[in-house]
């Protein structure tokens, strides 16, 4: 795929994506897709595998649905996502092939939808994705989220969760453990680990900081 023809799809995928980006959170707007697709198009450079043409389409359109985070349906973001890409794809003329390899890519990206990804894009979007959810960006997201719900960010009787069973529909940064601080160990590829172990790192030492100006600890498990 030529650098004027992706770009030329890009543009037409984007226009396609902010007809449907109204009342996004902060967490899953342009900004993110277009991190997400970054992400993805270095994760295929440096495994030397991928379909761009696929890949850039699930990109753009993974979080074409987007529940809020405390939506009884959540976990079925993802399968709305790959429905409501359909018709765009064949706009843009894609095949009936291709535009089911797109939608299980947006399937599988999921991480409460828990279905595997069964093709290298797919694996890939998977990757890119949650990276985002890890170091620097990552670390802004989990607050950005939690502060649009009205979850302060920690318990001040227990931070760390030491005494009391974590609970990430309470505190933000109880999310970390539940989810984030085990992203590293379910990526897909050589890259996307890689990249993962390097942004755990920087929340690894968020996390130490942050015990440090509370006077606490973090547990040894939050840290392996």
């Amino acid at each position: 795929m030529g650098r004027l023809a992706d770009s030329t799809l890009q543009t037409q995928l984007q226009t396609a994506l902010l007809a449907h980006l109204d009342g996004c959170d902060t967490a899953h707007d342009l900004a993110h897709v277009r991190r997400v697709w970054a992400n993805a198009r270095v994760i295929a450079d440096k495994e030397g595998r991928g379909n761009i043409r696929i890949l850039i389409a699930a990109a753009y359109l993974h979080d074409l649905v987007s529940l809020p985070k405390d939506h009884a349906q959540r976990h079925t973001s993802s399968i709305l996502s790959a429905q409501a890409a359909k018709p765009i794809l064949v706009t843009l003329g894609y095949s009936a092939d291709e535009a089911a390899q797109v939608a299980h890519a947006i399937t599988a990206h999921s991480y409460s939808a828990n279905i595997p990804p069964e093709t290298i894009e797919a694996e890939i979007l998977q990757d890119a994705d949650r990276l985002d959810a890890l170091g620097a960006i990552g670390i802004a997201r989990t607050f950005a989220v939690s502060g649009a719900l009205g979850r302060p960010i920690y318990d001040p009787a227990d931070p760390f969760a030491k005494h009391r069973s974590l609970n990430d529909k309470e505190f933000a940064i109880d999310h970390w453990p539940q989810k984030l601080l085990r992203l590293p160990q379910l990526m897909n590829t050589e890259t996307g680990k890689a990249l993962a172990v390097e942004r755990l790192t920087l929340m690894q030492n968020f996390l130490k900081q942050l015990a440090n100006e509370l006077d606490t600890s973090v547990p040894t498990d939050w840290l392996t």
